[in-house]
């Protein structure tokens, strides 16, 4: 059980953890390029939340870097339980930060636009689309390294 793709120290991890961090700054970015979004909560808790996992997935994403190119993963039962325990987190407060972020964007919408513009909204929901892809990576990340902590 020792090469379970996905499992931190393998490449499979590494391309997941990027894939964590591009998700999260594209969504930073569709969220931070309006300065309205300080008005609303949700929008609050995203920025907040995607500043966490950011920091988070990059450095996971050199820990995985480091033992692969050493080509010895790190198997500490201690370092796994704070990774595991870190990315179910993280992870349930990204799906968190998504569905509010998603639900007061429709709410803006169906309001009529008058709450928000076209464009305006479309940024909303792109930053919120990007955040459920940065969870689907990061609830998978957190799976592959669950399974593998029983055997340590």
């Amino acid at each position: 059980m020792d090469e379970l793709p996905g499992t931190l120290g393998t490449s499979a991890s590494l391309s997941l953890r990027l894939g964590q961090a591009i998700f999260c700054i594209a969504s930073l970015l569709f969220m931070c390029l309006d300065v309205q979004f300080y008005s609303y909560t949700a929008f609050c808790f995203l920025v907040t939340i995607m500043g966490l996992m950011i920091p988070w997935s990059l450095t996971l994403a050199l820990v995985d870097a480091y033992s692969v190119f050493v080509k010895r993963p790190s198997r500490q039962p201690g370092i796994m339980s704070i990774v595991v325990v870190g990315d179910w987190v993280l992870s349930f407060l990204s799906l968190a930060a998504a569905c509010s972020t998603a639900s007061v964007t429709e709410l803006l919408i169906a309001s009529g636009g008058s709450f928000c513009g076209t464009k305006l909204c479309s940024r909303y929901q792109l930053s919120a689309a990007m955040t459920f892809l940065s969870w689907f990576l990061s609830i998978a990340s957190s799976l592959f390294n669950l399974w593998l902590l029983p055997s340590l």
